[in-house]
């Protein structure tokens, strides 16, 4: 098959494998407090911050209460997340921005959310791709490398691999393959070693058998 048969394909069995409902596994309740855990997010798994999400939203409801926090309250609430120290500094001066210029809306614009402290572009378009609805691909460790074994991409920087992926995907598929990416580099395609033998790719995948960060 060609390239784009062979993209078709894997994305048909992708689909098949784990569904294509669009799922949120941080719990938020608007788009602020999305936006809050999934900074925090970083290095992190969804589950320990959404062990620390309810503590620190009852603390502080709105942007305008995080916003004035103290940096050692929020530090004491949120220690458990890692990096803890820059990811306070960041919640709290994102929150305040929020207030200051946003009235403490989230804009959708993703040039106006990488300008909030502690907003980069795949923070970004996580926001974009659940609270905005609008098609964007998000690149975190696992997305990254389940493109590149599988050949559709040979680039490492995530951003390049953001690119390369909207070229190569259908936009109806650019949250998709966040979701389904991640499940597969939990469940199968692991970092270092893949458990080729187990995966429903392996007949189509380039990286298969092969040392491919």
């Amino acid at each position: 098959m060609n390239k784009k048969e062979r993209t078709t394909e894997i994305l048909k069995r992708m689909d098949e494998h784990y569904g294509t409902d669009l799922v949120c596994y941080l719990e938020h309740e608007d788009p602020w407090q999305l936006l809050i855990a999934t900074i925090l997010s970083a290095q992190c798994t969804d589950a320990r911050v959404n062990m620390v999400t309810p503590e620190l939203f009852r603390r502080y409801p709105t942007p305008k209460d995080l916003g004035e926090a103290k940096l050692a309250d929020v530090e004491e609430v949120i220690h458990s997340v890692g990096f803890y120290h820059n990811k306070a500094k960041n919640i709290i001066a994102c929150s305040r921005k929020l207030w200051e210029e946003y009235g403490g809306t989230v804009p959708h614009e993703i040039e106006l959310l990488t300008e909030l402290p502690g907003v980069g572009r795949k923070t970004a378009n996580v926001i974009r791709g659940n609270i905005f609805h609008e098609p964007s691909i998000v690149v975190d460790t696992h997305v990254g490398r389940i493109s590149r074994r599988l050949g559709l991409t040979k680039e490492t920087e995530p951003v390049k691999v953001e690119y390369a992926l909207m070229k190569e995907l259908p936009k109806d598929h650019w949250i998709l393959w966040n979701l389904q990416g991640i499940a597969l580099g939990r469940e199968i395609c692991k970092a270092p070693t893949p458990n080729c033998s187990e995966c429903f790719l392996k007949d189509i995948c380039r990286g298969c058998g092969k040392k491919v960060k």
